[in-house]
């Protein structure tokens, strides 16, 4: 019965601490967004007081900082811009590293691992280094000031790195799947198709995710190409038009914030499974 009582005991004790750590885990991930929301409804004279809680209504809300929000700046325009980007930007990923890691990971044996190292280590030169001459390019080509620019530039970003992360999701799956669709008639495009891309849904997903994360968040080449407030995305547009100086607009940033990152938040959590799978290539199979 000691025995029984001490394993009791012990089960519980451990579930406790599962629970503790669920619970100081959910704390610290949703403090951010909760800060964010009390703040883009607080009242100014409630926010810059010192002595009052920053983590509730000292006074009551108010929804001023969002009109703000929505009729002194294009924010709208701005979260419409950036989704074109991500998504043109996922397109050309997707389009270029499928068959680029497909190549490498099937056709070229050895070099081919050694050519997805080296495409590699492109993505991971910093973008201080390349928006020099990534300016020249854009001048030459003439997409200055326009969405174009992003979209040509970021996929020297998010291709290196689809290319590798999908070269090792592609070599998880066996080549003896691929063969026998082969030998029941299909060509090699046809098995590609019909039985390695189906497969290796959980690396597509997660090329999805960093591809249209990465241009949703980027700075450096968005602050660099675009001056037109028109054409800004919300990486650069919240911050140039929401602080003037040294004066902080922090209700219209936090919620202009809150409701930039809320989207991309809720989509890490449908494709969640899959994008853990994408990054640990233990998906392809069971």
């Amino acid at each position: 019965m000691a025995a029984v009582a001490g394993n009791r005991a012990r089960r519980l004790a451990l579930r406790t601490g599962h629970i503790l750590v669920l619970v100081l885990f959910v704390l610290f991930t949703a403090t951010p967004f909760a800060w964010m929301l009390i703040t883009a409804f607080k009242r100014d004279s409630d926010l810059y007081n010192p002595d009052n809680n920053p983590f509730w209504f000292n006074e009551p809300p108010t929804l001023e900082h969002w009109a703000y929000v929505f009729q002194r700046t294009p924010y709208l325009q701005w979260l419409l811009n950036t989704a074109v980007v991500g998504l043109a930007v996922i397109l050309i990923t997707l389009a270029l590293a499928l068959p680029a890691a497909y190549s490498l990971s099937r056709l070229l044996g050895r070099w081919g691992e050694r050519l997805g190292i080296a495409i590699f280590l492109v993505y991971l030169v910093p973008p201080t280094l390349l928006f020099i001459p990534m300016a020249r390019v854009v001048s030459s080509l003439g997409l200055q000031n326009t969405l174009w620019s992003l979209i040509v530039v970021y996929p020297t970003i998010t291709i290196p790195f689809s290319t590798w992360l999908l070269m090792g999701f592609f070599k998880s799956i066996p080549r003896d799947l691929e063969e026998a669709a082969m030998i029941d008639g299909c060509s090699r495009l046809g098995a590609l198709r019909r039985v390695v891309l189906p497969l290796a849904v959980p690396g597509i997903v997660t090329v999805v995710i960093f591809s249209f994360t990465l241009s949703a968040q980027e700075f450096i080449y968005a602050l660099t190409f675009v001056t037109s407030t028109a054409v800004k995305t919300v990486s650069v547009g919240v911050p140039q038009d929401m602080v003037r100086g040294d004066i902080f607009y922090w209700g219209p940033l936090m919620g202009s914030a809150f409701l930039a990152s809320v989207p991309v938040a809720v989509l890490y959590y449908l494709v969640l499974d899959r994008f853990i799978a994408g990054f640990t290539t233990a998906g392809a199979f069971k």
